[in-house]
């Protein structure tokens, strides 16, 4: 009886001692992501002239729809609670318009392109899980019809709750297996790209596959899920499932979310709501680009 009292006594110990251990790493691992949120940036101010003209207001709407900004923000672009529970936390995205909870009445193009080109607000604060590490090499008549759409917003008033970051989010970001700060992965040093390729091809596709590298990898190969309990990334190359497939059945996946084998694609984990609103050129030249790939 006294041995197995100690046993337990040996295992409660140790396994209060264990926790202890977690906790401290734990608290480490806060403190420092913690920081690196709070860290202050400052960057050059940058100035481009915002057209005001119809086919610019179009061509920013269409950008909003394939770049994920209303995929994130809503369809009104006023901002959603992404995610709200205990081991992720709550991530809100923002209110872009200039209603209540939004863009203040000073809101500056300038204010803008740092957002965009740099992944800071107006303090230079970090923004959280904003792509800026995609948009930041949009061409430079692409950034000002983004901006021109979203400063033609209709007001919208919706204040959002603040973020608040749970233990797995911390982890992840520790570890480097979420882009939670994408300030910490742009060149702030690159220049504003003067013209993307229009025609299509392969080098528009390649313009275009930079909303793919989040999930897909820069060799688009992909991988281990970004999130516990997500779906293994496909490899989207032509060495990949998707490889095999023939232009029309790739157009209509990204159409419809439905593969050539009928499987239904969740759209939480590839967003393929977005790439329907893609042209039938972008898409063949997002699938030549792929299939320029091995």
């Amino acid at each position: 009886m006294n041995t197995l009292r100690k046993l337990g006594k040996w295992i409660g110990g140790t396994l209060l001692a264990m926790t202890v251990i977690f906790l401290m790493i734990y608290l480490f691992i806060a403190y420092m992501i913690n920081g690196r949120i709070d860290k202050r940036y400052a960057f050059k101010t940058e100035q481009v002239v915002i057209p005001q003209d119809g086919a610019t207001l179009a061509r920013g709407e269409h950008l909003a729809l394939i770049k994920g900004c209303v995929e994130c923000h809503g369809e009104k672009l006023s901002g959603k609670v992404l995610v709200d529970n205990f081991p992720l936390g709550r991530l809100s995205s923002s209110n872009l318009t200039w209603g209540q909870g939004g863009r203040p009445t000073d809101y500056s193009t300038s204010d803008w392109l740092m957002a965009l080109r740099h992944g800071v607000d107006r303090s230079g604060r970090p923004l959280l899980y904003m792509p800026s590490h995609e948009t930041t090499v949009l061409a430079k008549s692409d950034l000002q019809a983004l901006i021109a759409y979203c400063q033609h917003l209709r007001p919208v008033d919706n204040q959002l709750p603040a973020n608040q970051l749970g233990p797995v989010v911390k982890l992840l970001t520790y570890v480097g297996k979420m882009p939670l700060l994408p300030v910490e992965q742009i060149d702030h040093n690159r220049p504003m790209v003067v013209q993307a390729d229009t025609l299509e091809g392969i080098a528009q596709g390649k313009y275009l596959a930079v909303s793919c590298i989040g999930c897909h990898q820069p060799s688009m190969k992909g991988g281990k899920p970004t999130l516990p309990g997500g779906s293994r990334i496909a490899d989207l190359t032509r060495s990949g499932a998707t490889g095999r497939w023939t232009k029309e059945q790739f157009i209509r996946t990204l159409r419809t979310g439905k593969t050539p084998t009928g499987h239904q694609l969740n759209n939480n984990e590839m967003p393929w709501k977005m790439t329907a609103q893609y042209t039938d050129s972008e898409l063949k030249s997002l699938y030549q680009y792929l299939h320029s790939l091995r």
